[in-house]
């Protein structure tokens, strides 16, 4: 600011030399005060447009920070419902034996039994986990130890009726 400063009052002091009339010499400095004064008043202007916009800026982006925060909350939700480490996992128990329900969290897949934190019996898990040499039928890859699907129903008819014609 000061090197301005020095520059205007040259350009001042040069004028002051060359019109020595002092009418002429103050309508001239008041003509250069005007025009220093418009380009101040744009430059103000242009100064306060700017402070507004930054100020616009750091607002967009408070909010901004505010939804990223709420967004990476929401990623950690999700990710903590779809991306299970250590095979850990958290469920809702009702105990067989007083009824008592209550959620067990970071229960491992290897873990087989549970205390019931209210009547302290222990409950055994059912990891629904298929065993071979199924005797009751309710596996899924059970195929004819359990009753009749409809498809079988039907072969076993075909079979009768080719038998029936067979024997004709």
């Amino acid at each position: 600011m000061s090197q301005l400063q020095d520059r205007f009052n040259s350009i001042v002091k040069k004028i002051e030399e060359r019109f020595t009339d002092p009418e002429d010499l103050n309508f001239i400095k008041k003509q250069i005060a005007d025009i220093a004064m418009l380009y101040m008043d744009e430059v103000n202007k242009i100064m306060d447009f700017s402070e507004k916009r930054v100020n616009q800026v750091y607002e967009n982006q408070k909010l901004l920070e505010q939804k990223m925060s709420q967004i990476e909350k929401g990623m950690d939700h999700i990710e903590k419902e779809l991306y299970i480490e250590d095979e850990d996992y958290d469920f809702e128990i009702v105990c067989p034996y007083c009824n008592h329900e209550f959620v067990s969290d970071n229960i491992a897949s290897d873990v087989k039994e549970i205390e019931c934190p209210e009547c302290h019996n222990i409950i055994e898990l059912d990891w629904n986990e298929e065993e071979s040499g199924c005797s009751d039928g309710h596996c899924s890859t059970c195929h004819g130890c359990g009753e009749e699907t409809e498809d079988t129903n039907e072969e076993s008819e075909s079979q009768e009726e080719d038998n029936e014609d067979d024997d004709m």
